[in-house]
């Protein structure tokens, strides 16, 4: 039988994660029972360097579940999508494939059997879907649908109304660690590797307890990260703005000509600073532009690790 490792980011989670620890364990159990998985199948929480007893709490764990539960601790903080690529780089030389899931237990954990059974019917990834998004504020519903149709625009592919919950199989996990980019966009990485996919489908319930890790600031840097990681699109948007601009200029120019030599001038304050302040916002905004993914390239070639494992609790078998 394959042994499941469910990698369990965390970053401030004392509120949750006992709660977290005891609902995925109680889903192994149900799953090796019913011989879909291995006995020493296993939950991974990775400690994202938190500033309250999120660690402790993870040790406690560990102690009183050593073969159930395994932890490991990020030297700092760096970031949900790190932490989790921290942890499916862990986990894959443990075990047979992995889930990934947050720690709020907003994700259905009884659709983990479902995948299951899809990674056993030979799919290699396998994607948690929210049936709909009735929960979220009209603001958030509303932004993110347009985030999916702006990314779809850019060509990036990415699968609609999906986060980071899904299955990944040992051979797509090791795929995946051959992607050493530092910008990391997960949801739009996956389906570059291309194996089979399926799609689970699910109702996202309320944070079990605690406060949201991902407030807007943070969800609208994870949107540009993600365009500007896998698209060149809005640089080649500002060169076709430029271009069509500069045509306006030109019958600007010829309007201009045609008035002064008609003695028809008149005085254009107004409309020469509009214009003024319009183009210098324009090149202000390319040049930001431009200077995004100029620094996405200076970090990228300075080749740093993407984050640091300072402890591993991995123990295979009680003790005594």
């Amino acid at each position: 039988m394959d042994r499941l490792a469910i990698v369990v980011p965390c970053y401030n989670e004392e509120e949750v994660l006992k709660l977290a620890s005891e609902a995925l364990r109680g889903v192994l159990e149900d799953l090796v029972q019913k011989e879909k998985i291995a006995p020493d199948s296993f939950i991974m929480f990775v400690n994202d360097g938190s500033r309250d007893r999120t660690w402790e709490l993870i040790e406690e764990e560990h102690a009183a579940y050593p073969v159930r539960v395994k932890g490991v601790k990020l030297a700092g903080n760096v970031g949900h999508q790190f932490a989790l690529t921290a942890g499916l780089i862990t986990a894959k030389d443990m075990s047979d494939v992995i889930i990934s899931i947050d720690a709020d237990l907003q994700d259905d954990v009884n659709v983990i059997e479902e995948m299951i059974d899809k990674f056993h019917a030979g799919s290699d990834i396998v994607y948690g879907v929210r049936k709909e998004r009735k929960t979220d504020t009209f603001f958030k519903r509303t932004t993110a649908q347009a985030f999916y149709k702006l990314m779809g625009m850019m060509g990036v592919k990415t699968v609609y109304n999906h986060a980071d919950f899904r299955l990944m199989s040992k051979r797509a996990v090791e795929e995946f660690s051959k992607y050493k980019e530092t910008n990391l966009f997960l949801r739009g990485m996956m389906p570059l590797i291309g194996y089979q996919t399926d799609s689970v489908y699910y109702d996202r319930g309320e944070r079990a307890a605690g406060e949201s890790k991902y407030p807007l600031k943070k969800m609208l840097a994870l949107a540009f990260n993600g365009i500007s990681s896998f698209s060149v699109k809005p640089i080649s948007l500002i060169l076709g703005m430029g271009m069509f601009i500069i045509f306006m200029c030109v019958l600007a120019a010829i309007y201009a000509l045609i008035s002064y030599f008609t003695g028809h001038v008149v005085a254009g304050w107004t409309s020469l600073i509009l214009s003024i302040w319009f183009l210098g916002g324009l090149q202000l905004l390319a040049i930001g532009m431009v200077g995004q993914y100029i620094g996405k390239v200076y970090i990228e070639v300075k080749h740093r690790p993407r984050y640091n494992i300072e402890k591993v609790l991995a123990k295979e078998k009680s003790e005594g």
